[in-house]
């Protein structure tokens, strides 16, 4: 990747390198090459859309890797007003790779809890670049149980390549905080909208997704593993990630066709972060539309709502 350039925009890239030329030399030498200018760009709308028309599943998982694609902050800064971040969990101390607190939706207030990659180096290290730790999760369940005490929907951003997996995380019971707040977030007694926006790997990324929708960006994906992982397991070779990400069926359109997610939010052409303006309004749209149904239940009807849209993902048989 050069300059946030990912390898199959390089033509893409060095087409448009090639426009820039031509109309700085038009301006500077004041000669006129606007019929060779207008048949590059034609030449450049054509290959725009046969790069992102047809994108493999690798490329989608780079797009959601990109380094300026926008993050949970990024996105409550746009969607929401009167945001006021809490921290901690009240048993160890506060995690930076997860992000929340209190906001209002078009004036309805709600809780925001997100995983936070960071934007920066420095940024990025202090969050451990969205990685996070078992005071992570417990600190969103706090917030999630002060929302169902206070009747305020909750809204999840997802994005990250899994909880941290090292040492320490598991001395303080990673595997128990996620799987808390799997138990937990199934009993809330209030409307619980989750979108994935960019990486939803693992344990990490389920323990704050479950809820009554989930959404996901069109070049978003959501996974049991990432796709260096399963390779790493299956052929013991990692760098047979992308015959991996094929076979898990972990893209946006895949899920949507198997049911485990509601709703693809479209992005603009190459990825949220060519217009992250424009992926707000979109995301902040798909939202509001998912959570309005969700108003009207009463709490044991929010519940009911959310257990049967997971007993209805995959195909089972129970034996009486």
């Amino acid at each position: 990747m050069n300059n946030g350039q990912l390898p199959f925009e390089k033509p893409l890239v060095e087409l448009r390198n090639k426009i820039k030329e031509l109309k700085q030399f038009t301006q500077d030498k004041s000669i006129d090459l606007s019929d060779e200018i207008h048949t590059l760009e034609a030449r450049a709308k054509r290959l725009e859309e046969e790069i992102y028309g047809k994108l493999s599943t690798w490329q989608k998982v780079q797009i959601a890797r990109h380094p300026s694609r926008p993050t949970t902050l990024d996105y409550i800064r746009l969607i929401f007003t009167d945001f006021m971040e809490l921290h901690g969990d009240r048993l160890y101390g506060d995690d930076p790779a997860i992000v929340g607190g209190i906001a209002k939706l078009d004036g309805l207030p709600v809780t925001v809890i997100g995983h936070e990659r960071g934007k920066d180096t420095k940024d990025k290290i202090a969050r451990n670049f969205g990685l996070p730790h078992p005071e992570g999760y417990r600190k969103a369940l706090r917030l999630m149980h002060q929302a169902d005490k206070f009747g305020r929907p909750i809204i999840c951003f997802v994005d990250t390549q899994g909880a941290h997996p090292g040492i320490e995380a598991e001395e303080r019971g990673q595997s128990e905080a996620i799987a808390r707040n799997l138990r937990e977030m199934a009993g809330l007694q209030v409307p619980i909208i989750c979108v994935v926006t960019g990486e939803g790997g693992s344990g990490g990324a389920l323990a704050i997704s479950i809820g009554n929708k989930l959404l996901m960006l069109e070049h978003a994906y959501y996974s049991v593993i990432s796709p260096e992982g399963a390779a790493a397991i299956l052929w013991r070779d990692a760098g047979k990630a992308q015959e991996a990400a094929n076979a898990l069926k972990i893209t946006a359109q895949d899920l949507h066709q198997l049911g485990v997610i509601d709703e693809v939010i479209p992005e603009p052409k190459g990825g949220a972060h060519k217009d992250p303006n424009f992926q707000a309004k979109r995301i902040k749209t798909s939202i509001l539309k998912a959570l309005q149904p969700l108003l009207s239940l009463n709490n044991e009807e929010l519940v009911l709502n959310r257990h049967q849209k997971y007993e209805k993902i995959g195909v089972y048989t129970t034996m009486g």
